[in-house]
């Protein structure tokens, strides 16, 4: 059994003022898939407490398959105090409340440039990834500088009417930190995996993956 550390938002604004977070797929997918596998899971975020989840992400009723998941949204950890060596991976859900918390994050930069440094698997699908704007590696080049990697794409971002909302394009400020971006058709599935770096481009990526990241834990 694996401890999987799953990193979420705790951002609940857009600058226009209308609500945003977490979006629940990208996290309960992955959650459960690694709970059934029997692997422990902390999920913790920048302030901890209960994490915002995006509306337009959530039922008026949430599936029973992921009450367990919207449970443990409900009681994060913070981040600050959090030891990369305690956990064997790192998940890292997006919805569009990560633009805003994640980037710069020096509890996330800090965590993740351990996870890198011992070679343990980093998975985040969406706008997850924008945890890793800012994260420098020890050799000083930016976290995914020469990674082949997947984001929520630019046409995807025009496509949902919100890249005048969000501080940066993702995928093409991760080409500029060096990352090999390779976006798929919009809201289809398409993940990379590079290394130890494993990267969904959208929600629909979610289960993939997370399967990856199995795979990746039963070696």
């Amino acid at each position: 059994m694996a401890h999987v550390l799953m990193i979420v938002t705790s951002a609940d604004r857009m600058p226009n003022g209308e609500p945003t977070g977490l979006w629940l797929e990208e996290f309960a997918i992955p959650y459960t898939l690694l709970r059934d596998a029997g692997h422990a899971i902390t999920v913790a975020s920048p302030r901890g407490g209960t994490t915002p989840i995006d509306p337009r992400s959530a039922e008026e009723k949430t599936p029973a398959e992921w009450e367990d998941a919207a449970a443990r949204l409900r009681q994060t950890q913070p981040l600050d105090g959090l030891q990369a060596d305690d956990f064997d991976a790192v998940f890292i859900p997006g919805g569009h409340g990560t633009m805003f918390d994640f980037p710069g994050n020096l509890d996330i930069a800090r965590l993740l440039a351990r996870f890198h440094d011992a070679g343990k698997p980093i998975a985040s699908v969406c706008h997850g990834p924008a945890a890793f704007v800012g994260v420098m590696r020890t050799d000083g080049r930016p976290l995914v500088e020469g990674y082949t990697l997947t984001a929520f794409s630019d046409l995807e971002e025009k496509l949902v009417r919100l890249d005048d909302q969000v501080p940066f394009l993702l995928s093409e400020r991760l080409r500029e930190l060096g990352g090999k971006v390779e976006n798929g058709l919009p809201m289809l599935s398409h993940v990379r995996e590079d290394r130890h770096l494993i990267t969904g481009q959208n929600p629909a990526s979610s289960k993939k993956a997370a399967e990856l990241l199995l795979a990746r834990l039963a070696d």
